[in-house]
């Protein structure tokens, strides 16, 4: 039943990302353009997402545990160290380079676009480096 929920989720996702526009590379590219072309409509995608987001935790963190799993897995780490400000970093450079970030970019891989072609293969090989980065140093 997971499963299921989580794929029906998944495809929710991928559907809100290609009709809020964030699967097109130049959309998302012009609105990080605040000196140029800027196009303002993905602030109203944030918005409602980061709505959503607050209503759906506020709701849920009542529970005393999710639907489908024994208990909550929330973070518990609290310090702010280097990985946290560089991997956020190196994201928004991506994101600002190549118009994608990884759901939007899975989302307009299956839609043909050519720019994932390359674009994703150096996303997963970079998260791959990363992990074996991490792995190396402890």
């Amino acid at each position: 039943m997971s499963v299921l929920v989580n794929l029906a989720l998944g495809l929710l996702f991928g559907l809100g990302l290609v009709l809020s526009g964030m699967s097109d590379p130049a959309k998302v590219l012009n609105f990080l353009d605040l000196a140029g072309s800027f196009d303002p409509s993905l602030a109203f995608v944030m918005g409602g997402a980061v709505l959503v987001a607050f209503l759906g935790y506020r709701l849920t963190l009542t529970r005393e545990r999710p639907l489908l799993a024994p208990r909550f897995q929330l973070p518990t780490r609290r310090d702010i160290d280097a990985r946290l400000i560089i991997g956020p970093a190196l994201f928004g450079i991506g994101w600002g380079l190549g118009g994608f970030c990884p759901g939007p970019a899975f989302t307009a891989l299956g839609l043909g676009e050519a720019g994932t072609l390359v674009f994703v293969p150096a996303m997963l090989a970079g998260m791959w480096a990363a992990r074996a980065l991490a792995e190396r140093r402890g």
